[in-house]
């Protein structure tokens, strides 16, 4: 299998989690409705309506992370970086992902591991809501797990960003190289 391919196999499971996402997207406003219209037509509410719209907003932020930077829709300052020459941003994008993300999703990996399955993890404690009529045990748990899967989607989109900065700085290359020799 190319390189080319392989990254392409790659970047759809960023592209077919942020598309699944969506349809999370849509689930939490139906629940919110649900819970406004409950709560304000007919008088009653269910503590674990309330925690799964907060649980949906957590899986959709952690799931949609490495589509986000997939499409470039992540926090940046534009002004400057859209003016640059291709070779500068590729030379940004590739030091930005070995000095600062996959850093840092190595170190949330690192510290989320414990939080969710060490000893006092949500998993050994077969956790369940801290509230009466909260989601029950595994909802919680599943959830917390996704901060483990969350830098390895990041870093995953990390490395494809960064092999295809690799890719620009070396195209760059050749094609100034031919320039000189002709």
């Amino acid at each position: 299998m190319t390189s080319t391919r392989r990254r392409s196999s790659l970047q759809r499971i960023n592209a077919g989690l942020g598309r699944a996402v969506a349809w999370l997207t849509l689930l939490m406003v139906i629940n919110v409705v649900a819970v406004i219209v409950a709560r304000d037509l007919f008088g009653f509410g269910r503590i674990w309506m309330q925690e799964l719209t907060t649980w949906l907003h957590a899986c959709i932020f952690l799931l949609g992370i490495g589509y986000t930077l997939q499409h470039n829709e992540h926090v940046r300052v534009d002004i400057f970086y859209q003016r640059m020459r291709a070779r500068t941003r590729a030379w940004i994008d590739l030091v930005g992902v070995l000095v600062l993300l996959l850093p840092v999703a190595g170190i949330v990996l690192w510290m989320s591991w414990d939080y969710v399955f060490g000893t006092r993890g949500s998993w050994a404690g077969f956790e369940t809501s801290s509230q009466a009529g909260g989601l029950p045990y595994p909802f919680p748990s599943i959830a917390k797990t996704l901060m483990l899967v969350m830098p390895a989607l990041l870093g995953l989109q990390g490395l494809l960003m960064a092999a295809d900065a690799v890719t620009t700085l070396r195209q760059d290359r050749q094609d100034s190289n031919t320039e000189h020799s002709e």
